[in-house]
């Protein structure tokens, strides 16, 4: 690993506020990785999940491993001040609502799933849309 990417990954210089917005979320995502990774049970009754099976708390389980995977990659690129993987974010998490509603219209998840993830993409990219504007703002 090259010294000086490790160096920014530890103490970010020169991050942007938008690339702070998604290291925050990445946070966030990483924060809710292990919950859903080590008590699937206990996270599928909180969002009104249908009860788990087996199968299917372990397939919980690995989207737990995803869902980390992912917080991964915000954190680092935040951290980073990635802007292409900035400006990718607004692009991605804006239509996670659309594509939850869709799912939830024809049946294929529960309405506080739907709505979970719908307002906290949704929070979290008028959060980073907001900071990216104040960044690139002419004179």
């Amino acid at each position: 690993m090259s010294s000086p990417l490790f160096a920014r990954l530890i103490r970010p210089v020169g991050q942007s506020r938008s690339a702070k917005t998604v290291e925050v979320f990445g946070w966030i995502l990483l924060a809710e990785a292990p919950l859903v990774l080590l008590a699937p049970h206990w996270v599928a009754e909180v969002l009104h999940l249908p009860e788990l099976g087996v199968q299917a708390a372990n397939y919980f389980r690995l989207v737990g491993l995803l869902i980390g995977g992912l917080g991964m990659l915000y954190v680092v690129s935040g951290r980073l001040d990635a802007q292409g993987f900035v400006f990718a974010s607004m692009l991605d998490r804006p239509l996670v609502p659309f594509i939850m509603a869709a799912l939830w219209a024809f049946g294929l998840i529960p309405g506080t799933l739907a709505l979970f993830f719908a307002v906290s993409d949704s929070v979290s990219v008028l959060w980073t849309w907001s900071a990216w504007r104040r960044e690139h703002r002419g004179p």
